[in-house]
């Protein structure tokens, strides 16, 4: 048996088929894990949701920023942004389906044999692994839930940037979906920063980047998408970066756990 972990699909249903039949990927014997952002900016968002789900217990993924925005497009809640290509998602006849399946995916997932952690984003250097599993435990229940319309109307916002104990749990609820889906960088006392997306090469001198604040905490492995920029490349010893831009007209890459051999395939632009 082997464990695949692939980055940011964003709809680049062709690029992972390319990859899993490389490898020989079998859904009875092997296991597929996704760093999140299953839909968005590329050509087949709709193909990506229903190949991952008819994997069943295969495939494990969890939420992106763009898929939990997806959810609140689907609820009418908010407007589809001008890049994005879910309208064959919201138009197809297993439409229900496909996004009550994606609604009940964790912010957080752990593999039970290898140990490692996955979160679309990172976690912050603020929380613990067990604050980060508890802090996606309630708001994974909130959005699984039948108050869920309200949970994702409630997500948007830059505010709380800094997490505190006496938080309500309006307040939790949105700081935990922004740390564990939005985060790259962060300032030293904790607070997240929402506006920078490019490289290492710029970040600001008053911040840095999320792993590179969490050496008080002994983590087991960590793996994270969402951060196109960093082009998979992390230096932080047990942290694992996998998005690498397949949709900007990078790569999408996947790495074998067991062996740690990284492979991937290149994409066109597709946005």
């Amino acid at each position: 048996m082997a464990t695949y972990i692939v980055g940011d699909l964003q709809g680049c249903l062709s690029e992972l088929n390319q990859l899993l039949a490389g490898v020989g990927f079998t859904p009875s014997r092997d296991q597929l894990w996704l760093t999140g952002d299953l839909v968005a900016r590329g050509p087949d968002s709709l193909g990506c949701l229903r190949r991952v789900m008819a994997l069943g217990n295969a495939a494990t993924t969890v939420l992106g920023n763009h898929d939990l925005h997806l959810l609140a497009v689907a609820a009418g809640l908010r407007k589809p942004k001008q890049a994005d290509k879910v309208q064959r998602i919201l138009q197809a006849a297993d439409s229900t389906d496909l996004l009550f399946w994606l609604r009940q995916q964790p912010l957080l997932a752990e593999h039970s044999e290898h140990g490692f952690i996955m979160t679309h984003a990172g976690i912050p250097p603020q929380w613990s692994v067990e604050q980060a599993r508890a802090a996606a435990r309630f708001a994974e229940t909130e959005l699984r839930s039948e108050h869920y319309l309200d949970r994702l109307r409630d997500m948007y916002g830059n505010q709380p940037d800094r997490w505190r104990e006496d938080l309500d749990e309006l307040d939790q609820l949105r700081f935990t979906i922004n740390a564990l889906t939005r985060m790259r960088l962060c300032y030293a006392d904790g607070r997240l920063d929402f506006d920078f997306k490019e490289g290492l090469d710029k970040v600001p001198a008053t911040l840095k980047p999320w792993f590179e604040l969490r050496s008080e905490h002994q983590d087991p492995p960590l793996v994270f998408g969402h951060w196109a920029a960093l082009e998979g490349q992390c230096d932080t010893a047990g942290i694992h970066a996998l998005d690498t831009g397949c949709v900007w007209g990078g790569s999408l890459t996947l790495l074998h756990w067991e062996t740690g051999e990284r492979i991937s395939t290149p994409c066109p632009v597709h946005a």
